[in-house]
C-alpha cells in the first residue's frame, strides 16, 4: 500500500510529526472530494428519475394527485374574450355591387367563467365532464359599452336567402314577402349585447312556422347565444393512472370518437385533448392536438421556439399555415372541402347550413384574394396570430391567445330582391382574441415546484461535483509535495546507515584503540 495512503502512529520528532501531518490531511481530503463527488453524481443522476416521477403524479387527473387536479378541475386561468367587430361602412353601395368598407371596432372585452361539472369516474382510467361556460361584460378594459351599435350584416336574412336558391321561384316570392313585411334588411344597426346574446326576430317565428327546418332555432337570434351558460359537451378524457402519455387524451366526445361533418376519415377523427392541458415531457417534435367543439374539427398546433413565461421555461406553439389551407394548397385538407380560397375553413356543415367560415383574423395567412376583396383588413403575425406557451415538463399552458375570425359569405339571390346586387364576397363579421395567463397564487406555487426546486437541485448538484473534485486535486497535490520531501529525507538516511555499517565493519579489523577513533567519526558524521 502506498505509504501516502497509509497513516502510521505520528513519529515523536519534529520532522517526522510534520510529514505525518500532511499526510492524514491529503487522506483527508481525498476521502472527503470522494464522497462529494459521488454524492453529486448520484444526484445528478437521481435527480431527473425523482422530478419525473414527481410530475407523473402530480399531473395525472386524480383528487389525490392534488395541485394538479385542482389546476383541472377550477381552471386558476383567468380567461378573456375580446371581440372585435367589423362596422360596415357603406352598406348601401354594397348592394349595388361595390366593394365593401370595414372599420374594426373595439375591443368589447368578457371576463370567462368555466366550470367543470357531472365529473365521473370511469373502471378504465378515463374520467366525463362537462364544462360550462359563462360570460360577463367587462367595461374597464372594453373600448366601449355593450350599448354601442354598429352596422353588420343582417345574418339570419342573407344566411336564409342562401338556403333557398335552389327553392322554386313560388317559394322564393314568398320568402321575399316575408323580409319586406318583417321590415328585413340585408344591413342592420343592433347594439353589441344584441348582436352577442340575441335579439327578437318576427321573421325566426314564421320561418319556423311555413317552412320548418329552415333554421334550427327558436327565440333570440345572437352570434354567441348558444354559448353563454352552456357547455361544450360532454368529454371523456384519459385520467393518465394507467399511462401517463395518455393524461388529458380524448377518449370521446358526446359517446363519439369522430363526427360526420366532413369527408374523409382523418378530418372527422377526434384527436388530442380539450384544449385546456396536455401531456406532460414535450419534446419540440410533438405537436399540440386537441379538438375543438366550436370549430368542429381537431386542431393542430406546432412548436415555434423556447421561451420564458413569468421566469418558467415554456415552449411557444403557433398554428401552422396549413391550419385553414385548402385542398389545392394542402392536400390532407381535401376532406374539409368544398373550399373556397385557401385560409377559411366552410363550417356550415355543422352551423346549421349557414354560410359561415372561420379563418384567422383579417384573413391572415390567408390568399390575399380575400383581404383584398374588402377595404380595411391588415393582417400581421404580431396581431392575428394565435400562440399557446406551455410548460413543456408538466403540460400546462400558462399564457394562451386563440384568435379566430368569423365570416359570411354573402351575394345577390335571383328572386330576393332584397339581396340588390351584391357581388359574392367572403365578408368578415368580428374575431375574437380568447385568452388566459396563469396569475395569482397558483403561478407562484407552480414557480416554486416546478422551477425553484429543479433549479436547486441542479445548482447542488455541479456544486457537490465541483468542490469533490477540487479536494482531491488538492489531496494528490498535498502528496505529491510529501513524496517530493521524502526522497531527500530517504536519500540522507540510506547514506548514513551505509557509513554505519562500514565504520562498524573497519572497526573489526583494527585494534581497540583504532576502532573507538573510527567510532567516534562515525558518530561525528552522524551527529
Amino acid at each position: 500500500v502506498s505509504p501516502t495512503f497509509c497513516v502510521p502512529p505520528p513519529p515523536r520528532d519534529g520532522a517526522g510529526h510534520s510529514s505525518w501531518r500532511m499526510r492524514v490531511r491529503a487522506w483527508t481530503l481525498a476521502v472527503a472530494g470522494v464522497l462529494l463527488v459521488v454524492a453529486g453524481t448520484v444526484l445528478l443522476l437521481v435527480t431527473p428519475a425523482i422530478m419525473r416521477r414527481q410530475v407523473k403524479a402530480n399531473v395525472q387527473i386524480d383528487p389525490a394527485s392534488g395541485m394538479a387536479y385542482t389546476m383541472w378541475r377550477d381552471i386558476p386561468v383567468p380567461f378573456y374574450m375580446s371581440l372585435y367587430f367589423f362596422e360596415v361602412k357603406n352598406p348601401q353601395e354594397i348592394l349595388r355591387g361595390e366593394k365593401p368598407v370595414l372599420v374594426q371596432r373595439g375591443p368589447y372585452i368578457y371576463r370567462e367563467y368555466r366550470q367543470k361539472s357531472n365529473i365521473t369516474f370511469h373502471n378504465n382510467n378515463t374520467v366525463s365532464y362537462r364544462e360550462y361556460r359563462r360570460y360577463y361584460f367587462y367595461p374597464d378594459g372594453s373600448a366601449g359599452n355593450e350599448s354601442d351599435e354598429i352596422v353588420l350584416p343582417n345574418m339570419l336574412a342573407l344566411s336564409a336567402a342562401l338556403m333557398v336558391e335552389d327553392w322554386p321561384y313560388a317559394l322564393k316570392l314568398i320568402f321575399s314577402t316575408a323580409l319586406k313585411t318583417f321590415n328585413e334588411t340585408p344591413f342592420i344597426k343592433k347594439t353589441v349585447k344584441e348582436i352577442m346574446w340575441g335579439y327578437d326576430d318576427p321573421l325566426i317565428d314564421f320561418l319556423n312556422r311555413i317552412f320548418p327546418g329552415i333554421i334550427p332555432f327558436k327565440g333570440k337570434f345572437g352570434l354567441f347565444a348558444e354559448m353563454n351558460n352552456s357547455d361544450t359537451g360532454l368529454f371523456t378524457v384519459h385520467t393518465g393512472v394507467d399511462n401517463i402519455t395518455k393524461v388529458h387524451v380524448i377518449d370521446n366526445w358526446n359517446g363519439i370518437k369522430k363526427v360526420n361533418y366532413w369527408h374523409s376519415e382523418q378530418c372527422n377523427m377526434i384527436d388530442g385533448t380539450a384544449g385546456e392541458m396536455w401531456p406532460p415531457f414535450l419534446t419540440p417534435s410533438n405537436l399540440l392536438t386537441f379538438y375543438s367543439p366550436d370549430s368542429c374539427r381537431t386542431l393542430e398546433l406546432v412548436f415555434q421556439k423556447s421561451d420564458w413565461t413569468f421566469d418558467i421555461p415554456t415552449f411557444r406553439y403557433v398554428a401552422p399555415k396549413t391550419m385553414f389551407a385548402n385542398g389545392t394548397v394542402f392536400p390532407p385538407n381535401q376532406g374539409f372541402c368544398p373550399c373556397r380560397q385557401s385560409g377559411v375553413l366552410n363550417v356550415s356543415t355543422c352551423r346549421h347550413n349557414s354560410q359561415v367560415f372561420i379563418s384567422h383574423p383579417h384573413f391572415y395567412n390567408g390568399d390575399p384574394v380575400l383581404w383584398e376583396a374588402v377595404d380595411g383588413l391588415h393582417p400581421s403575425e404580431k396581431d392575428h396570430a394565435l400562440f399557446i406557451d406551455i410548460h413543456p415538463l408538466t403540460g400546462i399552458p400558462l399564457n394562451v391567445s386563440i384568435k379566430l375570425q368569423l365570416s359570411l359569405y354573402i351575394k345577390a339571390v335571383q328572386g330576393i330582391t332584397e339581396t340588390g346586387n351584391i357581388q359574392p364576397v367572403l365578408l368578415p363579421l368580428l374575431w375574437f382574441d380568447e385568452s388566459g395567463t396563469i396569475d395569482g397564487p397558483a403561478v407562484n406555487t407552480f414557480y416554486y415546484f416546478m422551477v425553484v426546486l429543479p433549479v436547486i437541485c441542479q445548482y447542488l448538484q455541479y456544486i457537490l461535483l465541483s468542490a469533490g473534485c477540487v479536494l482531491v486535486v488538492v489531496a494528490l497535490a498535498l502528496g505529491i509535495v510529501h513524496l517530493k520531501k521524502q526522497v531527500p529525507h530517504r536519500k540522507k538516511v540510506s547514506g548514513i546507515a551505509t557509513v554505519s555499517r562500514e565504520v562498524t565493519e573497519r572497526s573489526l579489523l583494527l585494534p581497540a584503540d583504532a576502532a573507538n577513533t573510527s567510532l567516534g567519526q562515525a558518530r561525528y558524521l552522524m551527529d
